[in-house]
């Protein structure tokens, strides 16, 4: 099976923010089949960005590895899908 070369995360949960170790990465917004269209997001010179198909504001931290979220339930693995 294929693996993601860029991060993926879901918002199942429907927290308020979401906390990264990526600027770039796609928001699928619930697991399948509550997800929305997998969008790429790009958050530049910034440190956060909003989804803007489910509002999720995900912030960058640098502290947390390549790929990594807090909380971990919002990383979305293909076995997901």
């Amino acid at each position: 099976m294929a693996q993601h070369t860029i991060p993926h995360f879901h918002n199942t949960e429907g927290l308020a923010r979401i906390d990264i170790g990526a600027k770039e990465f796609q928001c699928v917004g619930a697991k399948p089949p509550f997800d929305h269209p997998h969008v790429f997001l790009d958050m530049g010179a910034d440190n956060e960005v909003v989804c803007p198909y489910c509002s999720t504001l995900y912030v960058y931290d640098p502290k947390l590895p390549a790929g990594s979220a807090n909380p971990e339930s919002a990383i979305f693995h293909l076995e997901d899908a």
